[in-house]
């Protein structure tokens, strides 16, 4: 039997979604509720992949079967397509499996043509409506199948309404409305060479392929790349009875939430049009009436709207977003959907819905999506503002919120110019850990290369602070202090705004507000700690960053870099001392300096987490990012070293590597220059001392050794930490547990996880670096060609926002299965970006792991994603 590619409304039901899509899915489910809708059929997500996979053709079967279930709707409404007595006319709509509002492409009113627009006019008596769904239609069709702007036939329209002297399209009559389709028709003809097509079956099939297309266009491409949105998902298309609300003032059109979308209430929300089209209320051309006017109006038909939204969102059991019209006093619902909400209304609807039983805690936890709790936690900007203010370049939303300020071009300009009052955004080409200082101080960052993991990226996340990262369209010249944009030249005294969690950047100031947390948060995260079974840690690196994770919900840190306390103002030249240093004594003599230094920290960040487990990664970046790069600097730096200049430029040039993030960093600087795990172990051990006879705890540190790929090197490395570590507390006549571990971030280290595994007494995945060497190529440069991998379908998302489980999972994995083979008790986390990434948390529960970890802003992204994946895939107690 021959592959089904279309389906009647009647032949399918909720469970076929992913064949289906959502729209299609549940206008079966609507049919079988017995629910009035128009009647229609569904052609699946598999005709569309087909479309793709013929290069862009419809398979001539696909058309044959598109006619034939054609022929059967015809039969189910006693209408003819393109017929001359009695039109069937159609809507073609895009419906994928994801909700994708405003993604893709719709078409109203086909099946119009010269002669069924007369027949129309004639039948429904209402010459005015027949012509004006004709010109909406010609519109339509121009615009989403033929590619001609639709602000073209808008000008057009303009003119019209202009010449005689009205202000809505609802004053033009039947006459205007003739002539208004005369032009469009010449207009079409001036544009694409050829007639606005008559036949019906042609403009059917040149629709469906226009919504296929519609799959691929840059707004989808771009949704699906922030949504987790396969591109093999592919879209169908509902082929579905046209109902009109242009018929007249017993005929309308509108939008409903069961719920309201924006607060959370428990009051159906709902605007309506009469005499109008349902993209007349979406795209705002007419003011809309709120739905209790309707009470008024029509009686009967407001009762059964009223009653048919309850049981839509009783069977559903979530709040529906519909669509509805009225034709001639009869109503009709067009679609339903789970409708997209803001955070705080997400929040209170899960739980009021757990309170008057319509669903459970565990479906609940489902109803909201973890990476809308980001808008709860940041500033965001006045929405009606923002109106105001163009968009001039766009980036990846690197991390969320709305920052606005004076651009700053340097990290010491950022800084000097905050400490003198000033809000500022920091403006770099791509950020480097020297730029902490500006970083912390600027509203927020911008940078032009760089991805989602970039250094910027990660700073910002675990600062809480707004981030757009990869704005390639900017220009930046830090010595002129300007910053260009499409030819438009900004500088030191022009504002920006930028919304870290669209990606955009405004010109200007825009003002921002503080989100509202309301008391629905702790009710729902409770819920979602009650459930999960993965632990969710913090990456942190100062006692600011761990307190504010710990308000968070953390349950300890996965991952402090120690390499961020030495970029400090008073440590960065001991740092330099100690890389310039030419014998071990002197090294030794430096980092005596910064032992006193380090062991402070230690001790702030165990008394952030008041107990909880910390996990510390010793020295990793090559030694070169700590040096001077600008002559004046190398210049400052020798003569406070007392040596020359042509000296330090030797030691820079020695330290030069052609790839530093192969070379001489992570474990091998150990292996290399031994004193300074040393010094690190004896600044871990001497904290965890102090800190426990102080304040009466039990704290186990976690020394973890980054980057091996050779159990002989964590083997040297931990015998420095054991030996130091071990005479530290002997000395002291105390009893200290503490463990060693490793980052497992080398593909070697996963596949001989099993050795490694006897030297280790935990894992802590590092998938940045993981990502960087399965792929092979950097994070920070990915971005300048990944764009073209999207364009090209070969990568649907990037692979350092969201884990890669076909590989680099594979690689995890591997090292799971192998490392717990050989030491069952082997305890096993993640440190990577992708720790607050919710579909690659989902992918850390399955294989097992402990806990993952990540920036303290996404704690509860990370502690309701793991609750997530414990609902759909519960792990044995």
């Amino acid at each position: 039997m021959s592959k089904k590619y279309v389906y009647l409304f009647h032949e399918g039901d909720a469970s076929m979604k992913n064949l289906l899509g959502g729209k299609g899915a549940n206008l079966a489910e609507m049919t079988n509720l017995g629910i009035p809708i128009p009647k229609g059929f569904t052609v699946t997500t598999e005709a569309c992949n087909k479309y793709y996979d013929d290069d862009k053709v419809i398979a001539p079967e696909i058309i044959n079967e598109i006619h034939h279930t054609m022929s059967q709707l015809e039969a189910a409404t006693g209408k003819t397509f393109g017929g001359e007595v009695n039109p069937l006319l159609v809507s073609v709509r895009s419906g994928a499996r994801a909700s994708m509002p405003g993604m893709m492409d719709t078409i109203l009113n086909l099946g119009l043509n010269d002669k069924t627009v007369e027949v129309l006019a004639k039948e429904t008596n209402n010459e005015r409506f027949a012509y004006d769904s004709y010109r909406r239609f010609i519109m339509m069709f121009g615009d989403v199948v033929m590619e001609i702007h639709k602000k073209d036939f808008d000008a057009i329209l303009e003119e019209m309404k202009e010449a005689k002297g009205v202000h809505l399209d609802t004053e033009l009559t039947a006459e205007d409305l003739k002539e208004l389709v005369l032009q469009f028709k010449a207009f079409y003809r001036s544009q694409k060479g050829t007639d606005f097509p008559q036949d019906a079956r042609e403009q059917l099939i040149e629709a469906v392929t226009a919504v296929f297309r519609s799959w691929d266009n840059p707004r989808a491409n771009v949704y699906r790349r922030l949504n987790d949105i396969p591109s093999s998902w592919g879209t169908a298309v509902n082929v579905q009875e046209m109902v009109f609300g242009n018929k007249g003032d017993t005929s309308g059109s509108g939008v409903a939430f069961s719920r309201n979308p924006a607060t959370g209430e428990k009051k159906i929300f709902a605007e309506y049009l009469m005499n109008a089209q349902g993209e007349d209320v979406v795209a705002g051309i007419r003011t809309p009436s709120p739905i209790e006017e309707l009470e008024k109006q029509m009686p009967e038909t407001y009762k059964q709207f009223m009653d048919i939204v309850n049981t839509l969102e009783n069977h559903y059991r979530d709040m529906q977003d519909m669509e509805f019209t009225i034709e001639e006093g009869k109503l009709y619902f067009l679609q339903t959907r789970n409708g997209k909400r803001t955070a705080q209304a997400a929040l209170k609807i899960a739980v009021d819905m757990v309170e008057e039983g319509l669903t459970t805690k565990e479906k609940a936890i489902l109803m909201l999506d973890p990476k809308q709790l980001d808008t709860l936690l940041h500033p965001a900007f006045n929405q009606e503002e923002m109106k105001n203010h163009p968009v001039i370049a766009t980036g990846l939303p690197a991390s969320p919120g709305a920052a606005t300020g004076k651009i700053a071009f340097t990290a010491q300009e950022a800084k000097e110019r905050h400490e003198a009052g000033e809000m500022v955004v920091l403006v770099r080409q791509e950020t480097s850990p020297e730029d902490i200082e500006g970083m912390i101080a600027a509203e927020g960052i911008l940078t032009v290369r760089g991805g989602m993991t970039s250094h910027a990226a990660v700073v910002a996340r675990g600062m809480g602070a707004c981030c757009v990262a990869g704005a390639g369209a900017i220009k930046v010249d830090e010595k002129k202090k300007t910053m260009t944009v499409n030819g438009k030249v900004y500088g030191t005294e022009d504002y920006i705004s930028l919304d870290g969690s669209t990606g955009n950047v405004y010109e200007g100031k825009i003002e921002t507000v503080e989100p509202e947390i309301s008391g629905h948060f702790g009710t729902f995260m409770g819920w979602a700690d009650e459930i999960r079974s993965l632990k969710v840690r913090t990456n942190a690196d100062t006692p600011h960053d761990a307190a504010q994770a710990v308000k968070f919900g953390a349950e300890g840190i996965g991952l402090t870099r120690t390499e961020h306390m030495f970029f400090a103002e008073d440590r960065i030249f001991i740092m330099r001392q100690m890389i310039v240093a030419r014998t071990e004594e002197a090294r030794r003599a430096a980092l005596e300096k910064l032992l006193p230094m380090q062991k402070s920290d230690f001790k702030g960040i165990y008394k952030a987490m008041e107990g909880r487990a910390v996990t510390i990664r010793f020295l990793d970046p090559p030694l070169h990012e700590f040096l001077p790069t600008h002559p004046e600097e190398i210049e400052e730096l020798a003569a406070a070293l007392n040596v020359t200049t042509d000296e330090l430029n030797g030691v820079i040039t020695d330290l030069h590597e052609f790839n530093p993030m192969m070379g001489h960093r992570g474990c091998r600087l150990a292996v290399s220059y031994p004193e300074i795990a040393e010094m690190q172990t004896r600044a871990v051990i001497e904290a965890a001392l102090e800190v426990n006879a102080e304040m009466g705890w039990n704290i186990v540190p976690e020394i973890m050794i980054p980057l091996v790929g050779e159990v002989k090197e964590l083997k040297y490395v931990k015998n420095i930490v054991v030996k130091t570590a071990d005479a530290i507390i002997a000395e002291q006549g105390a009893e200290l547990k503490y463990l060693v571990g490793t980052m497992i971030e080398i593909p070697r280290a996963c596949m001989t996880a099993d050795e490694i595994a006897t030297e280790a007494d935990f894992f802590s995945f590092g998938t940045n670096d993981l990502t960087q060497m399965s792929f092979g190529f950097s994070r920070d440069d990915a971005g300048t060609f990944l764009k073209h991998y999207y364009e090209k379908k070969i990568y649907d998302f990037d692979p350092f926002a969201k884990l890669d489980q076909d590989g680099v999972g594979k690689f995890v994995k591997t090292a799971v299965t192998l490392g717990r083979g050989e030491k069952p008790t082997l305890k096993l986390g993640v440190c990577g970006e992708h720790g607050g990434d919710p579909s690659s948390v989902e992918f850390f529960h399955n294989i097992g792991l402990d806990y993952v970890s990540c920036s303290p802003f996404r704690v509860p992204v990370a502690r309701l994603a793991a609750a997530q994946a414990e609902v759909k895939n519960p792990r044995k107690k």
